[in-house]
């Protein structure tokens, strides 16, 4: 097995994100669906999909170039019914994890664990399930708490929530912080809401009083070195230096994050994505035979570019615009 492909500014790629599907049975507001905007269809499958022969090929591929962990994303990835074989399926030398909403985890956690998942993110954006209908345009706020133990209780945990911290949510901060501090098995991860994405400035809120926030109230704080990344402990009891940790993922406007960035993403299509925040860069992987998976993996990291600080730089004004060393550059989706 070959070391981790690095790009021209020396970001080597060890984990890919994979979008199994754009289906999704809630209808977050504040959703992008990994970047690609609503592009959302019907609830039945679809032929564009990758097959799950196709994600495999995709990930032996890869595992020759030091990949070593993946994670399973959509869409709502439970929708895919062959979920379970695709962990499964999946290079034993990889960590497998995955994001979901959490409502298809009841009855089927314990089989994920048994066919590989090691660990699961499960979005909850509220505890209150007004709140929480209010954000995701769904009525399922119970299912959710009971995927969540589900996993849990599946051996899954810690189990990290995901929590998009905007004008609808960020009232609602403190009590999620407690809850994953007074709840075993518990993590928290809160991410920036991404306006560049989504076409709502208005909602943005400044991440870093919760920064300051959590570093006053933390037992700890640790850094990860993907996306240089802030992780801060609270309520530990001395059982587990894990419970109660939250992570803020902060991007919009940081340079640390993107120089830190290790990941390639696929959509559900199957093409490859150097960067969230870029579509203009979009390679497809062709029939997927093991050659073109390879040659497009090798081109897509080599062309990764950091968006925040290299594809966009400050202007005299503080202003982020787009370098002019990648204007014109041509779509390489088709």
């Amino acid at each position: 097995m070959a070391g981790p492909l690095a790009d021209d500014f020396g970001r080597e790629v060890t984990g890919v994100r994979i979008s199994l599907t754009d289906r999704c049975n809630f209808d977050c507001v504040y959703c992008h669906n990994e970047g690609l905007g609503d592009t959302r269809g019907p609830m039945e499958p679809s032929d564009d999909e990758m097959s799950a022969d196709d994600v495999v090929r995709f990930l032996e591929v890869v595992e020759g170039y030091g990949v070593d962990s993946v994670k399973f994303t959509g869409g709502e990835p439970m929708l895919r019914q062959d979920l379970e074989e695709i962990v499964e399926r999946t290079p034993d030398s990889m960590e497998v994890s995955l994001t979901t909403n959490g409502t298809f985890l009841p009855g089927r956690a314990e089989d994920l664990k048994a066919a590989g998942l090691d660990r699961v993110n499960v979005s909850q954006d509220a505890l209150d399930p007004d709140d929480f209908a209010e954000v995701t345009k769904s009525g399922a706020y119970e299912r959710v708490l009971e995927g969540v133990k589900a996993a849990v209780d599946a051996g899954l945990d810690p189990v990290k929530l995901n929590m998009v911290v905007f004008t609808h949510t960020a009232g609602y901060v403190e009590e999620m912080v407690e809850h994953v501090a007074d709840n075993e098995g518990l993590q928290l991860q809160l991410i920036q809401y991404m306006p560049e994405l989504t076409g709502k400035p208005e909602w943005n809120v400044d991440i870093g009083r919760v920064h300051d926030w959590l570093a006053e109230k933390a037992d700890r704080v640790e850094r990860r070195e993907m996306h240089d990344r802030k992780r801060y402990f609270v309520g530990e009891d001395g059982d587990d230096d894990t419970d109660g940790m939250v992570e803020i993922v902060d991007p919009v406007e940081n340079e640390d994050f993107c120089a830190n960035c290790g990941r390639v993403r696929v959509t559900h299509e199957g093409y490859l994505k150097g960067c969230l925040n870029r579509n203009d860069d979009l390679r497809s992987m062709g029939e997927m035979t093991r050659e073109e998976i390879a040659e497009t993996f090798e081109a897509v990291v080599a062309n990764r570019v950091p968006y925040y600080g290299e594809y966009l730089i400050e202007n005299d004004d503080g202003e982020y615009e787009i370098n002019e060393e990648y204007l014109g550059t041509p779509s390489v989706a088709d």
